[in-house]
C-alpha cells in the first residue's frame, strides 16, 4: 500500500454517505489526530472520492490542516467501494466493551502521567469506568444512558436472576401495594420439589417478573388475558402499567379476592369466575395484544378438590384441558403479538419428568407460534440446600431451583420494532405510564 500526503481540497466527500456523522463524534476525532497524530489515511477511490475516513477528514479541517494522508484504492470497482464503505461502518457496530477489562486499562493510565481525555471519554464516563464495580451484574452499560436493569427493569438476557437485590427491592414495592399474601390459597399442598415445597406457604407468582413481561412483551394502552389466572399479581401489575387485563380463574373465592384488590385501586382488571375452557365465552377471537399465564404445574401443587381444577386432574387428563386451552390462545392473539407461559418441570410418581416444559413448546408451535424467547428464572434457594442433599444421596435428584419463562411470536417478526418500539424501562417513551 502506497500512502501519500494530498490536499484536503483534491478529496470529494461521498454525497450519499449514509452514515450521518455527528459534530461529537467530529470533535473527539480532532483530539485524537492531535494527541496522536495521523496513524490511518483516507481511502479514495480512482476519482477521488472518499470511500473510507469521513470523519477523520472532517476532524483535520476543523483543524485547519491542508494536507492528510491518502491510500487511493484504484483497483476498487464502483460497486466494490460502495460495498466497503458501507462494510467499514457496519463492522463497528457489532464490538462491545468488556468492562472489567476496560476499567483494568483505564486504571493503569490513571497511574501515569496520561492525559484521559485523549482517550475520549469524558469525564462522567471515565468516573463510571474507575468507580465500576466487577461483582455489579446489573451496572452493565447498554448503549444509552443507565444501566441495564434502569432501562430493561433487569438485563434482557437468558437468565433472570430474583436473587439481585435491585429485584427483591422491586418485588418488595409491588407486594406492598398489591397485598396478595396467598390467604385464598392457605389449603394449597406444595409439592416436595414446588418452588415452595418445606417452607410452609404456597406460590405467588413473581411480582417483578409479572412487570417485566408486561414491559417488554405487552403493548402499551393494550389488553391481555390469562385463562390460568391464579393469584391476582399479574392482573395488578398489567393494569398498574396502563394495559386492560381480563384473567379467568375457577375457584370462587380467588376470583372474589382478586376482583377485591384491582378494585379497590381503581384498575382495569376483571377477573371471570369460570373453567378456563369456557374462555370463549369471556375471551374474543383477534381482540388481544397478549397472553400470559402462569398454569398449574399439574399436580405439583393441589389447589382445590374440584374435578375440573387441573391441578386435580390424572397427567393424561391435565394435558388434555392443558393443550386444549393453550391452542386456543393463538385465535384470541391479534396479528403480531407476544404470548407468555411460565412453567416448570413435575415429576411423575416413578421419579421422571413428565415433559411439561417441552410439551408446552409443542402444543404452542402446532397452534401456530414461534417459539420466540427461553428465559430461566433463577430463585432464592429457599429450603432447598436442606433437602437438595437428601434427594441426591436417596435418587441423584437435584433441587429445581429455576422456573422457565417460554416466550412464542404470532405474525410476522419484521414488524416487531415498528409494533412495540423501544422498552425504555416501559413502553414506548411517548407512552411512558408514570405510575412507576
Amino acid at each position: 500500500m502506497e500512502v501519500a500526503m494530498m490536499g484536503i481540497d483534491q478529496l470529494v466527500p461521498y454525497d450519499k454517505n449514509p452514515r450521518r456523522i455527528p459534530m461529537e463524534a467530529i470533535e473527539k476525532v480532532a483530539v485524537s489526530l492531535k494527541a496522536y497524530g495521523w496513524q490511518q489515511p483516507v481511502v479514495v477511490d480512482k476519482d477521488m472520492v472518499v470511500v473510507v475516513g469521513h470523519t477523520r477528514l472532517a476532524a483535520a479541517k476543523s483543524l485547519g490542516q491542508q494536507e492528510v494522508p491518502v491510500y487511493v484504492a484504484d483497483k476498487l470497482t464502483k460497486e466494490q467501494a460502495a460495498g466497503y464503505r458501507l462494510a467499514d461502518n457496519r463492522a463497528g457496530e457489532e464490538t462491545d466493551w468488556d468492562l472489567p477489562e476496560l476499567r483494568d486499562e483505564i486504571l493503569a493510565l490513571t497511574e501515569t502521567d496520561f492525559d484521559l481525555n485523549a482517550t475520549l471519554f469524558d469525564k462522567s464516563e471515565l468516573t463510571k469506568l474507575i468507580d465500576f464495580k466487577l461483582d455489579a451484574y446489573d451496572q452493565y452499560a447498554d448503549g444509552e444512558k443507565g444501566s441495564m436493569a434502569e432501562n430493561f427493569v433487569a438485563p434482557p438476557f437468558s437468565i433472570l436472576d430474583t436473587r439481585q437485590k435491585y429485584w427483591q427491592d422491586r418485588k418488595r414495592m409491588w407486594n406492598e401495594q398489591i397485598g396478595d399474601n396467598g390467604e385464598s390459597r392457605e389449603g394449597t399442598l406444595a409439592g416436595e420439589d414446588s418452588v415452595m415445597g418445606g417452607i410452609g406457604s404456597v406460590s405467588i407468582l413473581d411480582a417483578t417478573l409479572a412487570e417485566i413481561c408486561v414491559r417488554w412483551f405487552g403493548k402499551a394502552q393494550g389488553n391481555v388475558f390469562d385463562c390460568f389466572a391464579g393469584d391476582s399479581v399479574f392482573g395488578y401489575v398489567a393494569s398498574s402499567l396502563g394495559m386492560q387485563f381480563a384473567g379467568i380463574e375457577l375457584r370462587e373465592e380467588q376470583a372474589r379476592l382478586n376482583n377485591e384488590r384491582v378494585k379497590k385501586d381503581d384498575l382495569s382488571a376483571v377477573y371471570h369466575c369460570d373453567d378456563a375452557m369456557n374462555m370463549d365465552k369471556h375471551i374474543k377471537d383477534g381482540e388481544w395484544d397478549m397472553f400470559f399465564s402462569c398454569p398449574p404445574y399439574a399436580d405439583l401443587e393441589v389447589y382445590s378438590d374440584n374435578p375440573n381444577d387441573l391441578s386435580n386432574m390424572s397427567h393424561d387428563a391435565f394435558f388434555n384441558v392443558y393443550a386444549t386451552c393453550l391452542a386456543k390462545t393463538y385465535a384470541k392473539l391479534k396479528p403480531n403479538r407476544f404470548a407468555v407461559v411460565v412453567t416448570s418441570e413435575v415429576r411423575s410418581k416413578k421419579g421422571g419428568y413428565i415433559s411439561l416444559v417441552p410439551e408446552t413448546i409443542r402444543i404452542m408451535t402446532e397452534a401456530g407460534y414461534s417459539f420466540w424467547n427461553d428465559l430461566i428464572l433463577v430463585n432464592t434457594a429457599g429450603t432447598l440446600p436442606l433437602r437438595a442433599g437428601k434427594s441426591m444421596h436417596a435418587s441423584r435428584k437435584v433441587g429445581r431451583m429455576h422456573q422457565n419463562v417460554l416466550v412464542f411470536y404470532k405474525g410476522d417478526p419484521k414488524v416487531i420494532k415498528d409494533e412495540f418500539g423501544k422498552v425504555q424501562g416501559g413502553f414506548r417513551e411517548e407512552e411512558a405510564d408514570d405510575k412507576l
